[in-house]
């Protein structure tokens, strides 16, 4: 498989510096400052792209385990919250996931979903983080 790269230039102090993240792929550059990561301030973050990341492999991830166990689902939507605090540090993470998947009961999919917030890359590489939780519903 494939090594994937991104990256970030910074220029100036913390406070009133400022910073661009790129995507390795190109398909997106954006600004970030300290007003971007710590308040509500225009721009992007390392906890967005974070987030983003989580959400992204764990949808595929448990639509890998689905597949593999002979469901097809229709649609996989997750959303990560990545929580910054005191150190700063990451200190929690909510997964929240809605699946569309036929044929597949309330249990069943608990458990499939439980799975692949345990398998996932990203989770994996995200074992420092206190808590990660999830709230998966099946629709």
């Amino acid at each position: 498989m494939p090594a994937r790269s991104s990256s970030a230039v910074w220029q100036g102090t913390l406070k009133e510096g400022n910073g661009v993240m790129s995507l390795g792929s190109g398909l997106y550059e954006g600004p970030y400052t300290r007003a971007s990561r710590f308040e509500d301030g225009q721009g992007t973050n390392p906890e967005e792209l974070i987030a983003a990341a989580h959400a992204g492999c764990y949808s595929m991830f448990l639509s890998a385990l689905l597949s593999n166990n002979n469901y097809t689902p229709t649609r996989i939507h997750t959303t990560a919250t990545v929580h910054i605090g005191q150190g700063p540090t990451i200190n929690l993470i909510e997964l929240v996931c809605e699946a569309e998947v036929p044929g597949l009961n309330e249990t069943e999919f608990t458990d499939f979903a439980a799975q692949a917030k345990a398998g996932c890359p990203v989770s994996k590489a995200l074992a420092a983080v206190p808590e990660i939780t999830l709230d998966a519903k099946l629709l």
